[in-house]
């Protein structure tokens, strides 16, 4: 059974898109979670348009206590909140924004009988999802395996991650210091897990402008901003390795 998460706000000009994209791969078992974080407009009604009973919705409350300076975290705990309600075997990122090619689950999923955790690669389009900006986001941002060079410059991109149930041993939860996604799964994979970088296109990335996220375009952060948000990083890894060592002393 897949599970594709979804988190969702204010994406009424997308997400028709994306859905109709991704349940065109899924089987009558498999299941779309949408972690909704408060959407004003039309998303909802576009949604449940589906009526498709595989397409679950559930709503993100915030939480005070999660209220951060950093932007990225709104988006975290609203997939956090999406992956806590996932069944399936298998768990496929996806964001509201994009589009799947028609190969991407049957290019991922036989990897994951070897890997814990597939990263594919994707084409950077525009707002229309017409003109491709760039042919592979890999080789713009150098994608790969490394701690180092992931902890340094990030090259994970969330929606563009597939992995087993089973990683959610290590990657949930989520830290409750402010954590980018994309890179705690993969480096908790790195650490814990088996990591494939699947150096095919199979997720048209849309830029359109009003992306919560920079990935793929120059960051406008602070100096000051990226080492707080690096040290907040490694210190959470270091206290989730120290755990599991722990764990793993008392079985």
């Amino acid at each position: 059974m897949i599970s594709v998460c979804i988190p969702t706000y204010n994406g009424e000009k997308y997400i028709w898109q994306q859905i109709d994209s991704i349940i065109r791969q899924l089987s009558d078992d498999d299941e779309i979670i949408i972690s909704d974080d408060g959407s004003t407009d039309k998303t909802i009604s576009i949604i449940k348009s589906f009526c498709d009973s595989r397409i679950k919705i559930f709503i993100h409350e915030k939480s005070i206590k999660n209220k951060s300076d950093f932007r990225f975290d709104l988006t975290t705990r609203n997939i956090e909140n999406a992956i806590k309600q996932a069944k399936g075997d298998y768990i496929i990122m996806a964001d509201q924004d994009d589009v799947w090619l028609t190969n991407r689950v049957s290019e991922v999923l036989p990897l994951l009988e070897t890997y814990t955790m597939v990263i594919n690669d994707c084409k950077i389009v525009d707002k229309d999802a017409d003109n491709i900006l760039k042919e592979s986001y890999f080789s713009l941002v150098s994608s790969k395996k490394g701690m180092l060079k992931n902890f340094m410059a990030n090259s994970y991109l969330g929606c563009c991650m597939a992995f087993r149930k089973e990683s959610l041993e290590y990657i949930m939860p989520f830290p409750n210091r402010p954590v980018p996604h994309d890179i705690w799964i993969g480096l908790m994979s790195e650490i814990f897990g088996k990591v494939y970088f699947l150096n095919k296109p199979l997720i048209l990335y849309r830029r359109h402008g009003e992306n919560l996220s920079n990935s793929a375009e120059s960051s406008d952060n602070s100096f000051s901003f990226k080492i707080k948000y690096r040290f907040l990083l490694l210190y959470s890894v270091c206290l989730r390795i120290l755990s599991s060592t722990r764990k793993s002393n008392n079985l």
